[in-house]
């Protein structure tokens, strides 16, 4: 019987609510998945094993060495190693193996020495591919709940592309990561950006067959796949994308590489370290690597040591109490100088705040980098309520024509649907931007064959106008009729208590010189 989406998704959300009792559901994540994709990969090897028994009876003559090389050859495209190979204890390194051992002592340890067993066996496909596994201590994970774990994931059935398709499998691990989002908190954030807000950034930057598309903060690897499901949703061969990323957490790397397996994406390198400090993708002189695709949603206004003497610090360096625009930066300089295009998420800072932010700004303008900045609603993400904008970027002289010498404004602020825990995007919010970043536009910099109404403001800037407002990027600033709808309250209302704090601190410090200097009469 064939297996259903919704079946697959309830039974490994059983698997992953057993864990309610010893651990906080911010991190589930870092143990369903590690075993998720252990089942996935033994069942796989199990049933391309006992495809190589069935087609192959006559080899009883042949030696071990001279099977096993056939079967790696034509059936495995992966091996499940033997534990204590030539020993009493031997047993396969897989899922229904250590399941059969279920009600001894030290499972964690056993479960452990399997994941690092597959690992060391597959070091060109799977090298650290399980994190760090301190959930397989007993003092982190007590054995009677990991078996409880296993027993209701072992519900699940066979995880083969003999019993499902991998966009089966894909969709219940994109289905896990935005449930332990949605119980997260802010957390959440580091491996997982909303599902539409990816979509919108792909679509923009619209990645070709063949193309090299790179991720420099990947988190759990979402923008890689929407980058390889767009083309294929369009005609093209999604597995033909070379996919990079990097990410500075290792078990958000691991659960990136898992994801990347899951959705049938093969051609891919994640690296782990942090991407401003230690870029792992280099060519041989030591220079940032290139990409024909880069997008990120990087974390919001890091902290961090700022570079000295570093090539991607064109324009300036980015202060140490936000690294945003060292993001960019990096991302610019990662851009192949033909067709490359960046996207990036950020938060509205970007777009204003002076010092050396405003200087890698001007020269960002000034070099015509800049293509366009979108406006989008307040809410989208799990650990932010802010509102943020996309930024894309061209390659020094690759823009359009028409595109040249300017910037593109789209407030797409107000166009989001109100569910419980957050704003979201619908496909015809998606569709509308895209339309309008992708429009032609008049001499004033309207829009001219959008469809219908947008429900939202767009402009085409020329860059003198830009330079004249002092390279403030303010989306209202340039999208006049908006303008008093953008006005953010909440920034006047905070700016409005601090200075009436600041007053009342100043005039109880002249009441009391006053009364010090025994001068009476004022009223506090």
């Amino acid at each position: 019987m064939a297996v259903t989406q919704q079946e697959i998704e309830n039974r490994l959300w059983d698997a992953a609510d057993e864990l309610r009792v010893a651990m906080s559901e911010a991190q589930y994540s870092s143990v369903v998945f590690p075993l998720m994709f252990w089942k996935y990969l033994s069942d796989t090897w199990e049933h391309n094993h006992q495809q190589f028994l069935d087609e192959n009876e006559g080899l009883e003559g042949l030696s071990a060495e001279e099977a096993h090389e056939i079967e790696y050859r034509d059936y495995q495209s992966f091996e499940i190693p033997l534990l204590n190979p030539g020993t009493v204890q031997a047993r396969r390194a897989s899922w229904s193996s250590i399941l059969a051992t279920i009600t001894q002592p030290k499972l964690g340890e056993r479960v452990r020495a399997s994941l690092q067993a597959i690992e060391t066996a597959n070091p060109d496909k799977f090298s650290r591919l399980f994190g760090s596994m301190t959930w397989t201590a007993e003092e982190v994970l007590p054995g009677e709940v990991l078996a409880a774990v296993m027993q209701t994931m072992n519900r699940v059935p066979k995880m083969h592309e003999g019993n499902m398709s991998h966009d089966v499998l894909g969709g219940a691990y994109e289905y896990l990561l935005k449930r332990f989002s949605d119980g997260s908190g802010t957390r959440a954030g580091q491996f997982f950006t909303p599902r539409e807000v990816v979509e919108l950034i792909v679509e923009l930057l619209d990645p070709k067959g063949h193309e090299s598309v790179y991720d420099p903060t990947c988190g759990s690897g979402g923008m890689l796949i929407a980058s390889a499901n767009l083309l294929k949703a369009h005609g093209g061969r999604g597995y033909t994308l070379r996919l990079h990323g990097q990410e500075a957490v290792v078990d958000t790397a691991g659960v990136a590489r898992m994801n990347l397996f899951m959705h049938n994406l093969t051609q891919f390198k994640i690296e782990v370290g942090d991407t401003l400090k230690d870029p792992r993708f280099k060519r041989p002189d030591g220079s940032i690597e290139q990409f024909d695709v880069i997008l990120a949603n990087p974390p919001y206004s890091l902290k961090w040591k700022p570079w000295k003497n570093d090539p991607r610090a064109f324009g300036g360096v980015a202060p140490p109490s936000s690294a945003d625009w060292a993001f960019v930066q990096h991302m610019i300089a990662s851009m192949d100088a033909e067709k490359g295009r960046a996207g990036v998420v950020l938060p509205h800072g970007v777009l204003f705040r002076g010092g050396q932010e405003a200087a890698i700004r001007q020269r960002v303008v000034d070099d015509d980098l800049l293509e366009a900045v979108i406006g989008l609603p307040a809410n989208l993400f799990y650990s932010t309520t802010i509102p943020t904008s996309i930024l894309l970027f061209r390659a020094p002289g690759t823009k359009a024509e028409e595109r040249r010498e300017g910037v593109l404004f789209i407030d797409a602020s107000k166009r989001f649907t109100k569910t419980r825990n957050r704003n979201v995007l619908a496909e015809a919010d998606i569709t509308d931007v895209v339309d309008a970043y992708r429009s032609k536009f008049d001499s004033d910099g309207n829009p001219m064959d959008h469809g219908g109404p947008m429900g939202f403001s767009a402009r085409f800037v020329p860059t003198g106008e830009i330079v004249q407002g002092g390279y403030d990027l303010k989306i209202g600033r340039y999208l006049k009729q908006s303008a008093v709808e953008q006005e953010d309250l909440g920034a006047v209302i905070e700016a409005y208590n601090l200075a009436r704090a600041e007053r009342q601190k100043s005039e109880r410090h002249m009441f009391k010189v006053l009364a010090e200097a025994g001068i009476e009469g004022f009223d506090e």
